[in-house]
């Protein structure tokens, strides 16, 4: 492919900038535990992410990403995880290799850059901020931000808009099929990490205009904007 110049680009938040499945699992086998169940593991619960954490409870508690749990159980047990998560949010979470380098490059050519992830704003912001990377973005697009979320293009497009430019000038940056989904049906640019949470599945097999083992690869893929 060859190197491109878009007008802003996006990113997502768990398993791009942040290696987040630590505290994820950790608060999801706790869970478990107090609903009188079987814990799940690290390695389960990083096939799960990607659609928000309701929907990473839903899965825990039915071991699967398949079925739904009963209504009762669900009520019972999202609480739970939601205030393990809100005082376990970033104690076990790690920048990926290469992020700081990356977003500090793109800052440096001139680009506007935003977060949009599904990730809900009273988890998301407060894990950017402990890790130093919320002053990077122009604006934080949060899984309750808008009424749908990734895979649907709106968050992608209520961002475009935000940035005053039109979708197909810009590019997103995830590590899920439904992060390119949403770029797809958005019509930006999808690059892609290599080592993201993508349902055990590699993302080579959804093809995405790029991937990327690392953000430091930028700047083969994307022009100097300055100059």
């Amino acid at each position: 492919m060859d190197k491109i110049k878009p007008n802003f680009v996006l990113f997502d938040l768990d398993g791009t900038l942040i290696d987040s499945v630590p505290d994820l699992s950790f608060c999801v086998d706790e869970m478990m535990r107090q609903v009188g169940m079987p814990v799940r593991g690290e390695a389960l619960v990083r096939n799960w992410l990607g659609n928000g954490v309701r929907r990473l409870v839903e899965r825990a508690l039915v071991g699967s990403d398949e079925s739904m749990p009963a209504q009762e159980l669900m009520d019972r047990a999202y609480p739970i995880f939601l205030d393990l998560y809100k005082h376990n949010n970033s104690l076990r979470s790690t920048i990926y290799d290469g992020v700081v380098e990356g977003l500090k490059w793109m800052l440096t050519q001139g680009y506007r850059i935003a977060c949009v992830t599904n990730k809900p704003q009273i988890f998301a912001i407060p894990l950017l901020k402990d890790k130093g990377l919320y002053d990077y973005f122009e604006f934080v697009i949060s899984g309750d931000s808008c009424a749908e979320k990734k895979p649907h293009p709106m968050p992608l497009l209520n961002a475009a808009k935000r940035m005053n430019f039109t979708p197909e000038s810009g590019l997103m940056i995830g590590d899920s099929r439904s992060d390119i989904k949403a770029a797809r049906s958005a019509g930006l640019h999808i690059f892609c990490m290599t080592y993201g949470y993508n349902h055990g599945e590699d993302i080579h097999d959804y093809e995405p205009d790029v991937t990327l083992d690392s953000f430091t690869e930028l700047a083969n893929y994307i022009e100097t904007k300055i100059g």
